[in-house]
Formats: structure tokens, C-alpha cells, sequence
């Protein structure tokens, strides 16, 4: 019985870890809002993340028709109005090229990562205009070229915008959309014939942070990005063809029919490049595989199988070599273990993280050492706990490098504990340890202050 009651204290005490873990897991997830709100205020005042749909041309008409409506005392009257509509094209054709040269701005303790795109945008039209009804005269607008960016406060000096050899003033805004973009009239006599025919060029220097997405909205679309930045996260509607990504950077196409993309009919329907209506985009993200908070994030879910190893290696201790160890003992080691996720947190937001790995490892190895040694009555038991640990906090920091294997791996460590501890065990007489199982020491207070006194 005795026996059983100190195997349900280790399991109560190690669920009371749990509180302290839980309270360094919630500073960790308040660590990352606050790198969240730093990548908000360098979105503010360099640009957020971008977007990018067009161009897409449009004509205004308005057409005179009869309309048949009752008058004051009921007889249908015929009058003429005008009714004003527009015609949307979409390019046939879209090619865009461009480099995203990558940069980090810091916000206080975090680092944010941002861009600018450096890219050129070629795009042929072929628009027919409906025959007209000679019951409805018709009369055409000035045609124009609308082009969405979800935040124009990216854009860097002034794009240029070409029809053919003729260069078009950019303007501002998109005519006839609440939305952000810019736009281009294009000059008289762009209608020929009932029909707008012209190769477009659009050159832009665009800045964002950490995101880009691109609307197809052509026929047919090509679009190739290259960059320095070695970890890319494509995580749009389309996957690039067989990007090629080193250590020296990346380079990727994406080509796209608009027999597989929705974006023409969303865009008719008010979609935009972000928000609740986006469109289908191809999106591409700078990221780092595995940042700072996931590590620490990762780090803080084994802490409980750090305690719970701890306290079964205790726990044998205790029960196979007759050594006592007060739960008080069991606590105090449970919180060092806990503590060291939060003297890892501290450092590795100002130093490089495997510095800050190794100086807090090294520190709650060496202090769990010095205490074990006197808590085990042997200095080889403290090294050889310490040792353990070591090992332990070395396969954490493998797993935490690890951004595709970390469930291959941390599997097979456990397994691997679980059969160390099994084998180490495998001859132990359960049954006859229980029997034997140490009596804690009763102290006389009464007669040991009688002794003093007599002394």
C-alpha cells in the first residue's frame, strides 16, 4: 500500500507541474502576440501584406430605351431614359515577371520580413463590342484599365503604364470599384472598328510584408517570381511548376488557365485580392521553417515528459535502491525543470537561439546536478541524472530543428525511453520491493529538546 500511495503522490505531483508549464506556455503565446503586433505596426508604416488582380479593361455605355409607366391617373405613358452600364474584359494573355528583393525591419525585440517586387507585366487584349441595337442608341464611353493592389502605399516611385508605344497616365484609385488599385484611360480612337486590340506593359516596384498574392485573371497566365530568400511558403489556390528552391534562394512559375480558375466570375461578382472576398490567387509567403516561437512552443510540450522521466527514474531510486526522497524534493526538481523553458524564452529573443539553448540547459543541468547529488546521497548518481538529462535536452534540441521529422523523431524517443526503462527493469520482484519498501524516519521532538537541555 505504502508503495502504491508514493506512485499516485509521483503522478499527482507531476500533474501539478502541469500549473507552472501551463503559466510559461501562456507567456510563450503572449511573446508571440506581441511579434504579431510588431509585424501590424511595420505593416502600418511600410506596407502590408500585398496583393495584386488585373488589368482588367472597361467600357461605359449608356443607351437610350423606351420605357412604358403609368401616369397620374393610370394611363401608360411611353418615355425615353438612359441606361448606363459597362462592359468588363479580361486580358487574353498575362505574363509577369519579377524579383522580390527581401529585407528585415525590427520592432523592438522582433524581427519582421518584408519585400519589395520588382516586376514587369505584359498583357494582350481582344475585346469585341456588342452590335448595337438600332431600336437603342447607343453611346460609348472613354474606356479604361483597372489594376487592384491591396495596399497602393507599397508602390515605389511612379509605375510606368504603356498601350502598345503610347505611355498612359496612372492614376489613382480604381474607377468605378471601392477599391484600392490604380487606373489608366486609354486616349481616343482605342475603339476600332467595334473592337480594342492592344499589347499592354505595366513596370512597377511594389513593397510588402511577408505575403504576396496574384490573381489570374487572363485567359491564360504565366507568372514567374524569383528571390534570395531560401525558405518560400507557396500556400495559394496554385502550386508552381517545379520550383526550384537552395540556400541561394528560389525561382518559380506558375501557369494558369482560366478553365481552372474562378477569379474572372469573382471579380465580376466584387471580389478583391484579400478580404472576405478574395479571389483565386497564386500566394507565396516569406517565412522561417521553424521560427523562434514555434520552437519554444514545441520545447514547452515535452516539458511534462521531461518532469514525468525525472520522476520515474526518481521513483525507481527510491523503490529499487531504498532511498527516500521527500515529495517536497520531487517539486522542487519538477519546477527547475519547468523554470529552464523560461530562461530559455528570455535569452533567445536577443540572442541566437542555440546560444541561449546551451545557456539555459547548462544552467538547470548543472544546478539539478549539485542538488541530486545530495538529494541520491552520491555524487556519481547526481552526474549520472545530470548525464540523462543532458541526453534528453539534446534530443529536444534536434527535434525542435526538425521541421518535417519532429513526429518521426519524438516517437521514436519515447519509444526508445520506454525500452530502456523496461530492459533496466526487467528482473525487478516487484512484489518484493513493495515488501521492503523504506519507512520514512519518525523523530522524537520532545525527547531530542529533552537531550539539549540536559546537555
Amino acid at each position: 500500500m505504502r508503495l502504491a500511495f508514493k506512485a499516485v503522490m509521483v503522478v499527482v505531483l507531476t500533474l501539478a507541474i502541469l500549473v507552472p508549464l501551463t503559466m510559461v506556455r501562456g507567456t510563450i503565446n503572449e511573446r508571440q502576440a506581441y511579434r504579431q503586433e510588431a509585424v501590424e505596426a511595420v505593416a502600418q508604416s511600410y506596407a502590408r501584406a500585398q496583393g495584386m488582380a488585373g488589368p482588367v479593361l472597361v467600357v461605359p455605355y449608356s443607351e437610350q430605351v423606351e420605357v412604358v409607366e403609368p401616369d397620374a391617373q393610370g394611363v401608360p405613358r411611353t418615355r425615353q431614359t438612359v441606361v448606363e452600364g459597362r462592359w468588363l474584359y479580361f486580358p487574353k494573355t498575362l505574363a509577369l515577371e519579377g524579383k522580390l528583393l527581401p529585407s528585415i525591419r525590427k520592432r523592438g525585440l522582433h524581427q519582421v520580413r518584408v519585400y519589395e517586387l520588382q516586376g514587369t507585366l505584359a498583357a494582350t487584349f481582344d475585346a469585341r463590342i456588342p452590335d448595337a441595337d438600332p431600336a437603342r442608341p447607343r453611346t460609348l464611353g472613354t474606356p479604361w484599365l483597372d489594376i487592384g493592389i491591396a495596399d497602393v502605399r507599397g508602390l515605389t516611385g511612379t509605375p510606368t503604364l504603356k498601350m502598345g508605344a503610347t505611355a498612359l497616365p496612372v492614376l489613382q484609385g480604381q474607377q468605378g470599384r471601392n477599391e484600392a488599385g490604380v487606373h489608366a484611360l486609354l486616349p481616343e480612337g482605342a475603339i476600332v472598328d467595334g473592337r480594342l486590340a492592344f499589347p499592354l506593359q505595366f513596370g512597377f516596384a511594389l513593397r510588402g510584408t511577408e505575403a504576396l498574392r496574384i490573381a489570374p485573371l487572363a485567359d491564360s497566365n504565366r507568372i514567374a517570381l524569383a528571390s534570395a530568400w531560401p525558405h518560400p511558403q507557396f500556400n495559394g489556390d496554385f502550386l508552381p511548376r517545379a520550383p526550384r528552391i537552395d540556400g541561394n534562394g528560389f525561382k518559380a512559375e506558375w501557369e494558369v488557365s482560366s478553365l481552372a480558375s474562378n477569379a474572372q466570375a469573382q471579380y465580376r461578382e466584387g471580389g478583391n485580392v484579400d478580404g472576405k472576398q478574395a479571389l483565386d490567387a497564386i500566394g507565396l509567403s516569406l517565412v522561417e521553417p521553424v521560427d523562434l516561437y514555434s520552437k519554444l512552443d514545441r520545447a514547452s510540450k515535452y516539458g511534462l515528459l521531461f518532469v514525468l522521466l525525472t520522476f520515474v527514474g526518481f521513483f525507481m531510486f527510491e523503490t529499487i535502491r531504498q532511498l527516500p526522497i521527500h515529495p517536497i524534493q520531487y517539486l522542487l526538481v519538477g519546477l527547475a525543470l519547468a523554470i529552464f523553458f523560461l530562461l530559455l524564452l528570455g535569452p533567445s529573443e536577443h540572442i541566437a537561439f542555440g546560444i541561449a539553448y546551451v545557456a539555459a540547459s547548462v544552467a538547470c543541468i548543472g544546478l539539478l546536478g549539485f542538488y541530486l547529488a545530495h538529494v541520491l546521497r552520491s555524487r556519481a548518481r547526481g552526474i549520472g541524472f545530470a548525464a540523462m538529462l543532458g541526453l534528453l535536452y539534446a534530443a529536444l534540441y534536434g527535434l525542435l530543428l526538425s521541421e518535417d521529422n519532429a513526429l518521426v523523431l519524438g516517437s521514436g524517443l519515447l519509444f526508445a525511453i520506454l525500452a530502456a526503462v523496461m530492459i533496466a527493469t526487467r528482473k525487478v520482484d516487484w512484489y518484493q520491493v513493495a515488501a521492503r519498501s523504506p519507512t520514512p524516519a519518525i523523530v522524537d521532538l520532545d525527547a531530542d529538546v529533552d537531550a539539549r537541555a540536559t546537555a
